[in-house]
């Protein structure tokens, strides 16, 4: 598990009737804050009760997500999906709306995010499940090149068909997703936080009845921050090439065009409507570099900021920090 990034930065004045739960899920630690109501504004609709109810209900996103989209368990839906290439598979409706969107990233991107990546992960090592440590490997053998294109979505019938062998993965999709489902969850109680390993939703203000502080890592130093965004009722996500690396020295955010790890851009930092936009994006952007980054932003309509520094090095640590370069949208000023 690694730590989570962007961070929500401290509120010194969380009322005592808050509710504040962290467990782990989907191979990270899950944070979740409930405002408590001003005593003006209690009710029996927002009691302790509702409100601890809502948050397990928050957390339960988490687990059936997970059961559909990972593809670090066998017989997960979109593992059992990966069995049945050449067939139209009918799939629940959360695999389908997960894929699908992927599918629309990747044709927004030109193919810089690409959800047809799993076997290519697999095979640089990032195919360890996080609670027994076992490595979950599909039968696919390294064959002829995939893409985004080998899936084809049928919206009446709902069901996926995979026209060769391939492994979906949506690890940029699935986390975005269970946050906003989670935050559908949340929203009656108005002012709330989600944070799950680095994707976070904000609604409302926090307990200073301000917007909510987000604080950006330095990707060179995890003591540091680069930067600080204040947002209320957006989604933040962040990918950056420290997170996880490889047995060869690369990341794992690969360059589905090229099957090595993208490195031109350190970190990416989204700011949008939803998490499973902002998450989707900040890879795709992570691959297409700065200037095309930034463009897909606008594109869009989401606000970002893309950090480039010298290539990795472990040695790149405080007080010898690199210098970055940063690149933000024109809107991006709203939120800092």
């Amino acid at each position: 598990m690694h730590s989570p990034m962007p961070s929500l930065q401290p509120c010194p004045k969380r009322a005592s009737d808050d509710i504040v739960r962290t467990a782990v899920r989907m191979g990270t630690f899950v944070t979740i804050h409930v405002v408590g109501p001003a005593a003006a504004h209690k009710s029996e609709a927002h009691s302790p009760m509702l409100r601890e109810e809502a948050v397990e209900g928050a957390f339960a996103w988490f687990d059936r997500v997970e059961e559909c989209c990972t593809r670090f368990d066998s017989g997960s839906e979109v593992m059992r999906l990966a069995a049945q290439a050449g067939v139209p598979v009918p799939v629940s409706t959360l695999l389908y709306q997960a894929v699908q969107f992927a599918l629309a990233v990747a044709e927004e991107s030109g193919g810089a995010f690409d959800p047809t990546v799993g076997h290519a992960m697999e095979t640089r090592g990032f195919n360890r499940e996080y609670r027994s440590g076992r490595q979950i490997r599909s039968a696919l053998d390294r064959g002829a090149p995939v893409s985004y294109r080998d899936v084809r979505l049928d919206p009446e019938r709902k069901t996926i068909t995979l026209l060769r062998p391939l492994v979906i993965d949506l690890g940029a999709v699935a986390k975005g997703l269970a946050v906003d489902l989670a935050a559908r969850e949340l929203s009656p109680f108005e002012n709330f936080a989600i944070n799950a390993g680095g994707d976070l939703y904000l609604g409302g203000r926090n307990p200073d009845s301000e917007p909510w502080s987000i604080g950006i890592r330095h990707p060179r130093s995890d003591a540091d921050l680069i930067e600080a965004v204040r947002v209320s009722n957006r989604a933040v996500c962040t990918s950056g090439d420290y997170e996880k690396r490889s047995a060869d020295g690369g990341h794992h955010i690969l360059d589905p065009r090229t099957g090595a790890s993208a490195n031109g851009v350190a970190s990416v930092t989204v700011i949008a409507p939803t998490a499973m936009l902002a998450d989707a994006l900040a890879t795709a952007a992570f691959v297409l570099g700065p200037a095309e980054g930034i463009q897909l932003f606008d594109r869009l309509g989401v606000n970002g900021l893309i950090f480039s520094v010298p290539s990795f090095s472990t040695d790149c640590v405080a007080p010898d920090l690199p210098v970055l370069t940063r690149y933000a949208t024109q809107a991006m000023h709203e939120y800092l």
